[in-house]
């Protein structure tokens, strides 16, 4: 059956045709199939894949190490729903091993989860109801973060919740700040440090790309965090695994006391952990501390295994070493293109990702990126698609690469993307 044809029974049964709102495309597409570094949908097409299911698949699809471990353990224990497993205490070990602010770690299902539990265990250590955020971060679906993510210009400054539905007192109680600003974050928490439980904040804003953050922004967070009391809480969902075992704290030098993990964790299993500081992480219930904690799944065998061949294949460091020197040929690459045809891009990025605006000049917080030519952006990422080159269609989205991608990929790619670009000024005008 054809794209078209599945995706009609799709919408049939399912809103919109798609389990996230999220994986909402222009064109319906069907995966059938996922190997390395490709995708093959139900019409039969290949695409060369950079999306990566939004960053987890680091390895490649169906990484023969990683579903040999899942296969294994299927021998064993499945789900039990009572006590613990060695793969899960194995999974904690390693987290505590690698992550620099890991004292302990509890392990869950997916990221929003570990951000959930964050907050709430911010707020029942502190005695305190404010969180604050940053204008551009995504920190999962829940009321209390689920703002300001892709703000409009006229929302940007004001409250911009992402959904209806949210509770009011939720969304009163979220601090809305600019991405690297020191100075806001300074008078915001001299004013109101005795009400913010929590500061959190992804240490690269990858919801929008990839904008990087100034270290004296993460130290000043770190010292105001220090001397008011307040939580700091590192979304690492995306920078963790896939930008060092360490993830991005390790590489910044700057510890929060809260971690959240997940996505390249397990290389697309539906795995995720929340670790940190040992005093706050015996508050949970199941250390018979006062915070609830739960969930049937948490831990699952399948996860847990695939989490941990995933770690046993990043800990020689070579493949970080790979991707993160293949993630410099495509923005180097992509951004000679771009100068050599007089078209206005910034190539951002970090390590295996990267992110063509379609602007020129700084990047240093989201309102910067009102900037970006969204009309060219998401055709150019159109473009390649229709060559066969999945990059998500949609502005300011990231791309990733992973260990099953080679030289040649990149080379492919820059190709493809000099014949989307000359077609877009030859019909379009666009420069």
């Amino acid at each position: 059956m054809s794209n078209a044809s599945l995706f009609q029974r799709a919408t049939a049964v399912t809103p919109g045709g798609v389990n996230s709102g999220a994986r909402a495309l222009p064109d319906p597409m069907v995966w059938q199939r996922a190997e390395g570094a490709y995708l093959y949908d139900a019409d039969g097409r290949r695409y060369l894949d950079y999306h990566a299911a939004y960053g987890p698949i680091i390895l490649g699809h169906n990484h023969p190490a990683v579903n040999a471990a899942v296969a294994d353990t299927l021998k064993g224990v499945d789900l039990t729903g009572a006590g613990t497993t060695e793969l899960e205490i194995r999974l904690a070990e390693k987290v505590v091993e690698h992550v620099p602010s890991a004292e302990m770690a509890l392990i869950l299902g997916s990221g929003a989860q570990a951000t959930y539990l964050a907050q709430r265990l911010a707020r029942a250590v502190t005695g305190r109801v404010k969180l604050v955020k940053f204008q551009g971060c995504f920190h999962g679906g829940h009321d209390y973060l689920l703002l300001n993510i892709i703000s409009a210009p006229e929302k940007i400054g004001a409250k911009d919740p992402a959904s209806a539905g949210m509770l009011p007192e939720a969304v009163e109680n979220t601090i809305v700040l600019p991405f690297n600003d020191i100075e806001a974050l300074e008078l915001t928490v001299s004013a109101r440090g005795h009400e913010i439980a929590a500061i959190i904040l992804e240490p690269i804003p990858h919801n929008i790309g990839c904008v990087l953050p100034r270290i004296d922004f993460v130290q000043t967070l770190r010292r105001l965090c220090d001397e008011h009391g307040i939580i700091l809480v590192f979304d690492e969902v995306i920078t963790g695994f896939r930008h060092g075992l360490g993830g991005y704290q390790e590489t910044l030098g700057v510890l929060p006391d809260l971690t959240a993990l997940a996505k390249a964790i397990a290389n697309g299993y539906p795995c995720a952990a929340l670790a940190g500081r040992e005093d706050l992480m015996l508050r949970v219930s199941s250390a018979g501390g006062d915070v609830f904690f739960g969930g049937t799944t948490n831990g699952h065998p399948v996860a847990t295994a695939a989490a941990l061949a995933t770690i046993a294949a990043l800990e020689d460091g070579s493949v970080h070493e790979r991707i993160f020197r293949l993630g410099e040929r495509a923005r180097s690459g992509l951004q000679e293109i771009a100068n050599r045809l007089d078209i206005s891009m910034t190539v951002a990025g970090y390590g295996s990702v990267f992110a063509p605006y379609f602007m020129s000049g700084a990047i240093t917080r989201y309102a910067d990126l009102l900037r970006n030519n969204t009309e060219a952006d998401t055709r150019f990422r159109r473009e390649m698609v229709k060559r066969g080159i999945f990059m998500l269609p949609l502005a300011l989205k990231r791309s990733h690469i992973s260990a099953a991608h080679s030289d040649a990929d990149i080379d492919r790619t820059l190709e493809v993307a000099e014949d989307a670009l000359k077609l877009m000024i030859r019909d379009h005008g666009f420069r």
